[in-house]
């Protein structure tokens, strides 16, 4: 089975920096593209950044500038570099992985998503 595990949240002032890593595991052979997305409480899930290698990065208006989404396709890994933290980006934050696949398309299993269980980030006023 294919897992992915976040690590990094946290609580911090505004204005400072937070990493989030994000580490997926089992037998990957393929992964098409990563991201993370966030919930705030009582609102939805959207998306934040995301990395890919057919289209590289991509990040959300309200973030551009100030995060940096950075990955390594020999870990399987990554990260989301936060800085300038503003009490709006509190929320819990959940790593995704689109396209994953376990062996060659010929054999192996397909993922067309896979979500990370969630880490809390929150930012103080």
């Amino acid at each position: 089975q294919v897992r992915l595990v976040e690590s990094g949240g946290g609580l911090v002032q505004a204005g400072g920096s937070l990493r989030l890593s994000c580490v997926a595991s089992g037998s990957i052979f393929s992964i098409n593209g990563m991201g993370w997305y966030r919930q705030a409480p009582g609102g939805q899930r959207e998306l934040v950044a995301s990395i890919s290698s057919f289209e590289g990065t991509k990040y959300s208006d309200s973030v551009k500038g100030r995060f940096t989404i950075s990955g390594d396709n020999a870990k399987n890994t990554v990260d989301l570099q936060m800085n300038s933290l503003k009490f709006e980006d509190t929320a819990v934050y959940y790593c995704h992985a689109d396209g994953v696949r376990d062996g060659p398309y010929y054999s192996g299993s397909y993922y067309a998503d896979v979500w990370g269980q969630g880490t809390q980030v929150t930012v103080s006023s």
